[in-house]
């Protein structure tokens, strides 16, 4: 194993007979065929996406870890990939499809994708950065929001409200759809816009129907190189790129409880963590129970969506 530094963290990347390593993101690795004999099997376009168990907070890839993250990732992805009549990267998931043995159930073979520079958030309830828009000026992403609304008001219709991607290490920025428009061109901030709200309606419904409200979600886009269709890329609807929240307990006005890292969050802005979030210094390890917390939250968000149980 060898470690990558990657825009302002350093990331140890697996050693994977016949993958070259190209790229590490937050949680994700990218690798391609460096073998002729792989490349023929998968095709000359196909990349290996590996999800790490690699956890970040605050625009910051902690030390810590929290154990299946990545496998967790990777099979509730490849499960709402299944539930969504989208067009998907995904080739193949498993050894006979040519994923490397070592990192089966926490990576994929995908096609490979030129992505759009632009994060495509769909919200359904009024929460986050987008609550903090509306106290301002009565808008999320500048499309106008009745009055009176409250953090986890349920918006009557979703909304389409995208974010310009940053690097690793930088926060996404909101942005109006005008912007999308002048980045890509009127027709495929059409059809981003079109498909996000497409897939956040379809999961929505999916996720009610198993007691949890799903609040909003980011989903990225690329054009697939080999036949220049917009196809959904990275991961989908999981606990780092979703909003989930417990339907039972479900109470407009306050914060809700998520199915994600909160435990994260919120142990680094106590004073327990003794961490300045604005100074220019990495967060601290998170303790044990932090982490076990963490990893059950993830465990429980995935057996509730999928049926499954997580072994």
């Amino acid at each position: 194993m060898s470690e990558s530094t990657t825009r302002g963290f350093a990331a140890p990347i697996l050693d994977l007979p016949g993958w070259k390593h190209v790229y590490s993101g937050k949680v994700r690795d990218l690798y391609e065929p460096a073998d002729d004999a792989i490349r023929d099997a998968i095709g000359q376009d196909a990349v290996l996406v590996v999800a790490s168990d690699r956890i970040s907070a605050y625009d910051h890839v902690l030390s810590s870890e929290i154990p299946d993250k990545g496998r967790i990732l990777t099979q509730l992805s490849l499960w709402w990939f299944e539930q969504l009549d989208v067009e998907h990267h995904v080739i193949a998931s498993t050894v006979d499809g040519g994923v490397p043995a070592a990192v089966e159930g926490r990576a994929m073979i995908c096609k490979r994708l030129e992505m759009f520079p632009v994060e495509c958030i769909a919200r359904g309830y009024l929460t986050g950065s987008g609550l903090a828009e509306y106290k301002e000026s009565g808008t999320v992403c500048s499309i106008p929001l009745p009055p009176g609304l409250v953090d986890g008001s349920r918006l009557e219709q979703a909304i389409f409200t995208p974010s310009a991607k940053a690097e690793v290490g930088e926060h996404d920025e909101n942005i109006t759809y005008e912007d999308v428009v002048a980045i890509v061109g009127d027709d495929i901030a059409a059809r981003l816009a079109e498909l996000t709200l497409k897939i956040y309606t379809r999961a929505e419904e999916i996720a009610r129907e198993r007691g949890i409200i799903l609040a909003d979600t980011k989903v990225e886009f690329g054009v697939d190189v080999a036949t220049g269709v917009i196809t959904l890329g990275d991961e989908v609807l999981t606990p780092d790129s979703s909003r989930f929240w417990d339907a039972s307990t479900y109470q407009p006005g306050k914060a809700q409880p998520s199915y994600d890292k909160q435990f994260v969050r919120d142990w680094l802005t106590s004073a327990e963590s003794g961490w300045d979030r604005a100074a220019d210094t990495p967060p601290p390890a998170l303790p044990e129970d932090i982490v076990a917390r963490t990893r059950a939250r993830y465990v429980e968000a995935f057996e509730k969506l999928t049926g499954r149980t997580f072994a």
